[in-house]
């Protein structure tokens, strides 16, 4: 018996392309037998990448709005990471995955703007808060948002 050949799959960043071939499949087909829409929809990743590209990011419903993303820092202020089940309609693994794709970014980027246009110190996020999510800047965030509410 001859061994099987391995596919060689794509591995790093999806590109636009593959983001459509995916999105029609699923139209088309629905979002079931994951293996098996890597491979139809003629796309070389696994079915775990595939999976998590739709639920993460190609899903319709998946757009978080701008009072709901207010919710998350907020309580997160409040609760840290104990915030699942706190925003009807979510769950609490969507909450985490827009926490870890979205949020946590914005608020790195502006930890490291404060770091550079700070007094020359040589600070780390961890530094800044409690949390290496920069806490403080999630403070002035939040109190800049409050002023800015009529």
């Amino acid at each position: 018996m001859a061994p099987k050949s391995k596919r060689v799959l794509n591995k790093g960043a999806w590109t636009a392309e593959e983001d459509v071939k995916l999105a029609e499949y699923i139209e088309v087909h629905g979002a079931k037998r994951w293996k098996t829409i890597a491979i139809k929809a003629g796309l070389n990743r696994c079915s775990k990448s595939c999976t998590l590209r739709w639920l993460n990011y190609l899903k319709p419903n998946i757009n978080i709005s701008d009072d709901e993303e207010d919710m998350i820092l907020r309580l997160h202020k409040l609760l840290g990471n104990m915030i699942a089940g706190r925003l009807p309609g979510r769950t609490d693994n969507e909450i985490k995955n827009y926490w870890n794709s979205h949020l946590s970014k914005k608020i790195n980027q502006n930890v490291k703007a404060e770091q550079t246009s700070s007094s020359g110190t040589n600070s780390s996020p961890q530094d800044l808060g409690n949390s290496s999510f920069g806490s403080e800047w999630v403070d002035e965030f939040l109190d800049l948002d409050d002023q800015e509410k009529p």
